[in-house]
């Protein structure tokens, strides 16, 4: 059985949680031995996300289960080869048409076997639900943050922060710039001909710079 290993990080950083690319590669040859595989080499993917399939040592990988150079491939962690349920349904079916197989060492997974196949998309569905979940919690909270009038992110032009270093207040001096930007966009002026306006008139931005177009756009998206 000839196989191929592979192993991603999307950065520098993931060597200080044991999944950087020596210590996944170590764990792919351990388990070629334990699978009495030929392991013909380990392919790499050095900063690359698992948000897409789009990358080189991937696309290589892809290529060798295409041409039928390999029978196995094995992977540390299930999602160091991706956290999508839509690209690891993909990559299965190519796979599958091929007749390779997909071990992951961590999850004790092995689809040469239906019930393997199964708990492998059971365990991501879950895990996609997970993450899911855990952004729609994070825009309910924040949302409830803005309704409640507390600061959110960068603070928008107009506002400062109240004495209570949580909520938000109406920074007078802003708020007349803030008007007159408004008067000008009503008048047909474009952003470029409001900052323009804004810099014949002596105003500046928050950090003391002149106004730019940009800078226009994002006090009239946050006001």
């Amino acid at each position: 059985m000839k196989a191929i290993g592979y192993v991603r990080v999307s950065t520098e950083k993931q060597a200080d949680f044991g999944v950087s690319l020596e210590a996944q590669t170590e764990k792919v040859r351990a388990m070629a031995v334990v699978q009495g595989a030929e392991l013909a080499e380990v392919i790499m993917d050095a900063g690359e996300s698992a948000k897409s399939l789009n990358r080189n040592g991937m696309a290589r990988l892809l290529a060798m289960v295409d041409a039928g150079a390999v029978d196995t491939v094995i992977i540390a962690k299930l999602d160091r080869l991706t956290r999508s349920v839509a690209d690891l349904a993909e990559l299965l079916k190519r796979f599958e048409r091929r007749g390779v197989s997909l071990v992951s060492v961590a999850d004790s997974l092995d689809t040469r076997s239906a019930a393997g196949r199964l708990v492998l998309n059971i365990m991501v569905s879950v895990s996609q639900w997970e993450r899911e979940a855990i952004g729609e919690r994070t825009r309910d909270a924040m949302h409830h943050k803005r309704a409640n009038g507390e600061r959110v992110g960068t603070l928008p032009f107009g506002y400062r922060v109240a004495a209570d270093g949580t909520h938000l207040e109406a920074d007078p001096a802003e708020q007349g710039i803030l008007s007159r930007v408004r008067e000008l966009k009503a008048d047909g002026f474009s952003t470029r001909r409001i900052a323009d306006e804004l810099n014949r008139r002596g105003f500046t931005t928050r950090r003391g710079t002149a106004w730019r177009f940009q800078y226009v756009a994002e006090a009239l998206r946050a006001a």
